[in-house]
């Protein structure tokens, strides 16, 4: 039976209500409050990446991880593949596979590493700069009619916390 109140008139969260409730009647391992913690940061991932990649990555023939490698180079200039791995929490099978898509787009190219002729950089072209530039300013906009419902110093509060979990990650995690 679902609870009586429905969170917001939305399906996600009168499931998560009733999952929860059931859970507080169970003995542990369950644990009613992870669960909803869990829930709540998983659902909220998971639309977040649909709404930007449906409005405003693929429209422009991107994925989300296409995005994230170009915003990565746009900020940090040339980067060799295994560091753009080890910052997007890719394998680096997945981020040659990203950059494949965007040199073949002609958003990015590989450049001989100054210093060692064997490497290889990655690096935006200068289309690719205006495409995530322009794309990152829509974002940006999107991002804050998500985040709205907090205010500054509550954003900057659930930042501070989710960057404390993302410290303390179980071992074994990228």
């Amino acid at each position: 039976m679902e609870p009586s109140v429905e969170p917001a008139g939305r399906a996600d969260l009168r499931y998560a209500a009733y999952a929860r409730e059931r859970l507080a009647g169970m003995p542990p391992p369950a644990d009613p409050e992870g669960f909803e913690l869990a829930y709540n940061l998983l659902q909220l991932a998971y639309l977040l990446v649909t709404d930007l990649e449906t409005r405003i990555h693929r429209p422009r023939g991107w994925t989300l991880p296409g995005f994230r490698l170009m915003f990565k180079l746009w900020i940090l200039g040339p980067t060799q593949p295994a560091r753009l791995a080890e910052i997007s929490a890719m394998s680096r099978s997945a981020v040659t596979n990203v950059v494949n898509t965007l040199e073949r787009d002609a958003l990015v190219e590989r450049r001989p590493m100054p210093g060692d002729r064997r490497a290889v950089v990655v690096a935006l072209s200068a289309k690719g700069e205006a495409a995530v530039r322009e794309a990152f300013a829509e974002q940006a906009r999107r991002e804050q009619e998500w985040f709205s419902p907090l205010n500054a110093r509550e954003q900057a509060d659930l930042s501070g916390l989710l960057a404390r979990i993302l410290t303390a990650r179980p071992a074994g995690t990228p």
